[in-house]
């Protein structure tokens, strides 16, 4: 048994397994990481799926349906995206002369209060970047070759989907038969622990991001912002990135209104604004509707974030937490892991009854509250 070996026999077993995972993973980004999209979002829809089923839809034809309403979704958001840039896009111009004005300004000053200052002008900013694009030219060609890879993800993952939902039965038993006949309960708690913590998270963080994209809304709104909507919803789907998606959430309309805006009022009260509501988010909303269960402590979060960037980059930033969160339970449920899974869990303590076990529905107080 590994367990019994000495120290600096683990050790060095520890530090290679650590290793050779971490180089698979890199290695096999272009599968594992829509192997892994695609699992998230079978489990998401899993249960319309299972209720077609229930309504003697066959499992093809409810797998199929499932599906269609995930990409009406997803094709959804995409085409309010689209038609908020081909507005924010005629502003450009705009945006340019703006910039060029607020870097005079900013000259001006520096030569008064400092000696010696050299002046910055935007044709020096462009032709800076212009000769950035030159000298990367092979990895633009390889974005090229990226982007092309990407959008053959983008067709596969529909089909993952499918399979997944068409085959979860299947591969649910496979899971069950990989582990010794007296481990079965145990198995099942922890595929049942398991997605329920997927789809808390991933149902709790798309209300989450609703309610953010109605309060931004409301604060962009109120300042005259143009293009209010277009902010508040991009602000509102980078909170799924813990930290660094709420800090350039706000970075980008404090920006806009600094360079479109006469005073400095605007972009001070767009700062106060995101802030107030950032704190709202951070202390109520995700605590009570994600549940606690899902979250992990700040320094795990961190961690994360940093492994998740080096491993598979933004992709690996959003889907490692959900990961970590996956591999808490398992590990919660396996003798001599539970350790770890304190490490991962929050620092607050839970309830034995913890909410995030309980359907969001209930969280909310919309149903199981028992009459006096």
């Amino acid at each position: 048994m590994i367990s019994k070996q000495p120290l600096y026999v683990k050790l060095p077993m520890v530090l290679l397994t650590i290793t050779l995972t971490v180089g698979i993973m890199i290695y096999a980004k272009g599968i594992l990481v829509p192997l892994m999209i695609s699992g998230l979002l079978a489990v998401l829809i899993s249960p319309l799926s299972s209720w077609l089923e229930s309504k003697r839809f066959p499992r093809l034809l409810a797998a199929f349906t499932s599906l269609i309403v995930l990409i009406g979704f997803l094709f959804g958001l995409a085409y309010f995206f689209y038609n908020q840039l081909i507005g924010f896009a005629d502003e450009i111009y705009l945006l340019e002369r703006r910039m060029t004005e607020f870097l005079r300004t900013f000259n001006e000053f520096t030569e008064q209060h400092i000696e010696g200052a050299v002046p910055i002008s935007f044709d020096n900013i462009q032709s800076a970047a212009f000769n950035y694009l030159y000298d990367n030219m092979a990895s633009l060609t390889q974005g090229v070759i990226a982007t092309a890879t990407t959008l053959t993800i983008i067709f596969i993952i529909p089909i993952y989907i499918f399979l997944f939902l068409y085959f979860r039965q299947f591969l649910i038993e496979f899971i069950k038969r990989a582990f010794p006949e007296n481990d079965q309960d145990k198995v099942q708690t922890v595929i049942h622990k398991v997605k329920r913590v997927v789809q808390n998270y991933i149902v709790g963080m798309l209300i989450v991001i609703v309610i953010l994209a109605v309060l931004n809304s409301i604060a962009l709104f109120s300042f005259g912002l143009r293009h209010a909507l277009l902010f508040a919803v991009f602000a509102a789907l980078l909170n799924v990135i813990p930290f660094l998606g709420p800090f350039i959430a706000a970075t980008l309309p404090i920006v806009y209104a600094l360079l479109t805006k006469d005073s400095l009022w605007y972009p001070f009260g767009i700062f106060l604004s995101f802030y107030i509501i950032q704190l709202a988010e951070s202390n109520f909303f995700t605590p009570k509707i994600v549940g606690g269960k899902v979250s992990m402590n700040p320094l795990m979060t961190i961690i994360a974030l940093l492994i998740g960037n080096f491993i598979w980059g933004l992709a690996g930033m959003i889907l490692f937490i959900p990961g970590m969160a996956m591999m808490k339970v398992i590990f919660d449920e396996i003798p001599g892991l539970e350790p770890y899974g304190f490490l991962l869990g929050d620092t607050k303590r839970v309830r034995a009854d913890d909410i995030s076990d309980k359907p969001i529905a209930e969280r909310l107080g919309m149903v199981g509250k028992k009459s006096k």
